[in-house]
This record gives structure tokens, sequence and C-alpha cells, in this order.
């Protein structure tokens, strides 16, 4: 079997198919960012790369049948957290360069993936691949709530199991402080946030602290603005005059309100709490995710990424995939059967 992933970038398609144990004759990678280029030739030296998608031609692949076309086209255009701009922004047109592919080299099977995105953009995707997309959160197979879409021609790719998998099973307890037991905390939401950190400027995202016995936001490409995944850790050194440590409970992960009524919540930063109030986040403090966590969010080995610097690796994770999504979909090709 020979492989053309198309925006290949750390080339999580050879980590899924490894997973399989599905074994491939040949891996073309087209990929264009230095870094990630680098992270897989360290993994797979054996990788061909052919560079910038607009100058792969079916011509260049004569004598070769290619029988799986992955591909993740930038999201930045579809994205409901950006402009939205769509088919109108450069990035998303690479699209169609997918698609002429895959009508030049006619695969036997197709794999496209792309972020949740408004129904006009989502419906042009489906015109042009032929099939529908399948919704799937990778929170059924990781501690990350990270939900896309995936186009494939594959057969009978069902909703994953959901292995309950939470933060407390993915984080590094090595920093001398262990990890929260969160028992005074009333994790009901989504993504369990629990605490806002008030030593962080900007938007109100950056600030939002998550429990261990949650999932993690969806780790996202930005580097560095503090934009990385962060947990609520026990430091029982901390005290509420420490702005380092300081926090603020949140609406959903506050402590105790069982007899006020939801409406009433309010953000009460630590400094203004009495030593008595039973809702004051004392004795806690939050850290950032290390790249080897955000590693374990996308089910990817361990310092699969190191080699690049940190800023880089949380990047190019962001960017990536799922693996055990990924693998999920692809174990129903007839290859493996």
């Amino acid at each position: 079997m020979n492989v053309l992933s198309l925006f290949d970038g750390m080339s999580c398609g050879q980590l899924a198919l490894n997973r399989l144990g599905i074994e491939y004759d040949t891996y073309y990678a087209s990929e264009i960012d230095k870094y990630a280029i680098k992270v897989t030739q360290a993994n797979f030296p054996n990788t061909i790369q052919v560079g910038d998608v607009t100058q792969v031609k079916a011509d260049d692949f004569k004598g070769v049948k290619i029988d799986l076309i992955l591909a993740g086209s930038p999201c930045q255009g579809f994205s409901k957290a950006g402009k939205q701009l769509n088919f109108d922004d450069p990035r998303s047109k690479l699209f169609f360069e997918f698609i002429r592919l895959v009508k030049e080299l006619q695969p036997k099977y197709f794999l496209l993936e792309n972020v949740n995105m408004k129904k006009e953009s989502r419906d042009i995707i489906t015109k042009y691949t032929g099939v529908e997309p399948i919704d799937i959160n990778s929170s059924l197979l990781s501690a990350q709530n990270r939900r896309r879409l995936y186009w494939t021609n594959i057969p009978n790719v069902t909703q994953p199991e959901d292995k309950g998998i939470v933060l407390k099973d993915i984080l590094d307890v090595g920093d001398g402080q262990g990890t929260a037991t969160l028992k005074r905390f009333n994790l009901d939401s989504t993504c369990h946030h629990v605490a806002d950190a008030d030593d962080i400027n900007g938007h109100d995202s950056l600030k939002r602290v998550y429990g261990e016995h949650g999932k993690s936001p969806t780790v996202n490409s930005a580097q560095g603005g503090n934009r990385q995944p962060k947990v609520l850790v026990e430091n029982k050194s901390a005290t509420k005059n420490d702005k380092a440590y300081s926090l603020t409970a949140s609406y959903n992960g506050a402590v105790a309100w069982n007899s006020i009524e939801r409406k009433q919540r309010t953000m009460i930063p630590i400094s203004q709490c009495d030593d008595d109030d039973p809702n004051v986040v004392d004795g806690y403090r939050y850290r950032k995710l290390t790249p080897v966590e955000c590693e374990r969010l996308q089910t990817v080995p361990d310092n699969y990424t190191n080699h690049v610097s940190n800023s880089q690796r949380y990047k190019m994770l962001g960017n990536g995939w799922t693996i055990d999504v990924i693998a999920h979909i692809l174990k129903n090709m007839d290859v493996v059967k």
C-alpha cells in the first residue's frame, strides 16, 4: 500500500497506521513547515517529502498506485472560533488541492479532517467529496475535548466507544506537588472548568483552569500567550496573598453552592475572601500542561515531538490529529481484514 498525506504536519497518519499494524510500502508527505518535517523525518526517516501541495502533480507518481490519500487541510478559514472567511481564505482554498489530487490519483480510500464549521462550508466539502462528514469528538478516546469532522469513503465508520479518559490519567506528577483530589469542587461542566487564574491578562478563555477529573479543552496551534491548557494542582505552601497562585472560583466549578441560586454565583478573588470562607480555592495552584502531556491528549507517543522547541511542539500538536481517532477510522480499510 502506498500513502499520500497532504498537509502532513508531523505525520500523524503514519502514527495511526503503525498503531494499527498496517504495513505500507511508501509514505509520501506534502508539507512545508520545516519544524514539522524535522519531527517527521526524525521518527520516520523513510518518509518521502514532496513539498508544497500546489506543486504536487499526478505525474510525480508515474508507475506508483496511491491507495490512500490523507489530508487535514488548514482550518483557520473554516473555524467557528475564527473569522469564518470560508473559501475566500487562501488557506481554505487549499481544500481544492486535495480534491484535485483525489480526482487525478483515484485512490481506493481518502480521509479528510477539518474543524466543526457552519453548514454552508460543510455542504460545499460534502458536495466535492461525495460523502457526508462523520462528527467525532476526541474526548471519547482521550482526555481532550476536540470535536472534528471527517469526510471519508472508508466504510462502516461508527462512533468510538467512550474510554472514560480524564486529565488525571495523562498528567505527570513529577513536579513535586502532586495533583489535586478536587473533592471540594463541583465538576459539572463539559470541560470541567473549575477555576480562573487572575494573574493572566487577556481573554477569559486564557485564564481558565481545568480539573483533573474532567477533560482538557482543545489543544490549539497558537504559540505562547498563555494559550496552553491549564490544570489545577495541589500546592500546600500557597497562600491567599501569593499572587502567582491566586485563583478565582469559576461559575461552573465553585464549591458548595447548593444553597445558592445559580444566577447569584459570582467570581470571588481569593484575596477578598475570609480565611474560613468555604468557597476559597485555597491550597491549590495552576500550571500549564507540558508538551508531553499535550502529546498524550493527542494520543501521540511521549516525546515524539521533542526534536524541536517547546513552542513548536505545542504548535504542531495543536495542528495535528488525535491518533486514536484516525486509527479508529482507518481500521475499517480492507487492508486490515
